[in-house]
């Protein structure tokens, strides 16, 4: 099964994505995670938040994988525990498909994509800055995965 997270944004600060390959490399063979970082649709010139957020839609629905599970972040989804993510990380090794995690932009997602999506999830109910949403995703994911190996990582 494949990971793909779908960020909207191409720059970090450079211990973000470091942080980003140190997990990145943790996980097992059977899970990999790739990372794809979309264009910022630019703010200058006067475009409305619908115009800024077809944009960035067309850019992300371009980067996910034909029959993939679609899974947005967002701040209205369900919150889920760590042995939640967990459980839900093991769901989706076993439905077989790749998963497509996406993280918006600035002004958020497309309330279409939004609402195509096959899940919408948080992580947090506080606003994160996007480098900090890729870390602790990609963090969570990899305690996930920890929870279901049975790996020492995460303890309780």
């Amino acid at each position: 099964m494949k990971l793909i997270i779908i960020a909207v944004g191409q720059r970090v600060p450079t211990w973000a994505q470091q942080a980003w390959d140190d997990y990145a490399k943790r996980f097992p063979p059977e899970i990999r995670v790739e990372l794809k970082a979309v264009k910022t649709e630019p703010r200058a010139g006067g475009k409305t938040v619908e115009q800024l957020y077809a944009a960035e839609r067309a850019r992300i629905e371009a980067a996910i994988p034909r029959g993939a599970r679609i899974v947005v972040l967002d701040e209205r989804g369900t919150a889920l525990t760590t042995t939640g993510l967990a459980a839900q990380l093991k769901e989706w090794q076993h439905g077989g498909t790749d998963v497509v995690l996406v993280i918006g932009g600035p002004d958020g997602l497309d309330p279409a994509l939004r609402a195509a999506a096959h899940q919408r999830i948080r992580l947090s109910d506080l606003t994160l800055p996007h480098a900090m949403v890729r870390v602790l995703l990609i963090e969570q994911l990899y305690r996930a995965w920890s929870v279901n190996a049975g790996h020492p990582y995460h303890r309780e």
